[in-house]
């Protein structure tokens, strides 16, 4: 099956109500997807995490290495597209564009063999998982106490297993959100935090503490990803197990913060970190250190069914008769196209959502969906 095609859409909306976080807010939303096609007709389609422009610029420079090559030779094509980069570095845009390709020839090669993806890598280990909301961002007016508070219990009701709350404007202020949050819920439904990279290690730690008292299942991103010392000491600080790995890149980043005993739960995201290749890689080492794996999930239908796949052969860890097993991150805040672009949507069902079936992905895409986003 050789490429005939790769080819990047930028899609984008606009929000009708604008969100924040620790550093930064959106007033819109922004993909890139991936649609490679082949000779004889097989189209597979990925997605990317990061900054559009730039990220689709470069999946169009690495489409020319891909002529005519065999679209199910995954791990040689990634190892090619990794090693063309080298003196321009093996993270950012360069392993964004890289994920949404990988991604995209995975679901080629399963609906060339007729089978879904989680059964080429071995699976499925599960075959549907368990979510949690993440929501709970700072809006741009009212208060937080009370509007978090009533988010935070209407995904309770949903049947949601656990919440995420944006942290990262103080410590009081985010001890006071965390507590209404945790009210609102009660103790049987689990509460995470994430700072976005909000904090020193002197700031996180004091939260980290504060938080305990909360039954708090992970703090995520504590400080700025390049401070892989400072996770490590953060995990020696506070009893709230640290969680991160969003903004890391392969398995060669991921070597560093487990061989720094820096991570308890990691997260990549499979359209950053280097595709369904990469994050299998990275999970396995993980059991092997000991680290738990939580993917991050961020953008449209595209995504969130690679992460189903990728959820669905994620080794047990540790390898016990109840092991605590993966969740879904399912992104309840608003986004116009996450599920238009998909035929069918991928929905939550009591708070479980089944891994696809279908071959490759196991999704159709909408093609009149993704015209109608598209950013002319």
């Amino acid at each position: 099956m050789m490429i005939r095609s790769v080819r990047a859409h930028i899609l984008e909306a606009p929000l009708e109500k604008p969100f924040a976080w620790s550093f930064s807010q959106a007033d819109r939303r922004q993909s890139v997807l991936v649609e490679i096609a082949t000779e004889d007709g097989a189209t597979g389609w990925g997605e990317c995490y990061g900054y559009v422009r730039p990220t689709a610029a470069m999946v169009e420079t690495m489409a020319g290495l891909l002529a005519g090559e065999d679209a199910l030779a995954t791990d040689r094509l990634w190892q090619k597209l990794h090693n063309a980069f080298r003196d321009q570095g093996q993270r950012g845009i360069v392993i964004a564009a890289l994920s949404g390709i990988d991604i995209a020839l995975w679901d080629i090669k399963g609906k060339a063999l007729g089978q879904p993806v989680h059964r080429l890598m071995g699976g499925p280990i599960r075959e549907r998982v368990r979510a949690y909301a993440t929501g709970l961002y700072r809006r741009l007016e009212g208060d937080p106490v009370a509007y978090l508070a009533e988010e935070a219990g209407g995904y309770a009701a949903e049947g949601f297993a656990a919440v995420k709350l944006k942290v990262g404007f103080g410590i009081a202020e985010d001890l006071r959100n965390a507590k209404a949050v945790r009210e609102a819920i009660g103790p049987d439904v689990g509460l995470m935090v994430d700072a976005n990279h909000g904090y020193d290690v002197a700031h996180a730690a004091r939260l980290g503490r504060a938080l305990a008292e909360l039954d708090v299942g992970w703090f995520e991103e504590p400080v700025v990803p390049e401070d892989v010392a400072g996770y490590a000491e953060l995990r020696l600080l506070q009893p709230v197990p640290v969680a991160g790995g969003e903004c890391s890149f392969t398995r060669w980043d991921f070597r560093e913060l487990f061989v720094r005993r820096a991570l308890d739960i990691a997260q990549p995201d499979l359209c950053g970190v280097g595709g369904l290749s990469e994050g299998k890689k990275i999970a396995d080492m993980a059991a092997a250190f000991g680290v738990r794996c939580v993917p991050h999930v961020w953008g449209t239908g595209i995504g969130l069914a690679a992460a189903l796949q990728f959820l669905a052969v994620l080794p047990r860890n540790p390898p016990v008769h109840r092991p605590v097993e993966p969740m879904l991150e399912l992104d309840r805040t608003e986004h116009p196209f996450r599920q238009a672009v998909l035929a069918e949507p991928l929905e939550h069902r009591e708070g479980w959502v089944d891994v696809p079936t279908g071959p490759g992905l196991g999704i159709e895409i909408d093609r009149e969906a993704v015209a109608r986003f598209t950013l002319r």
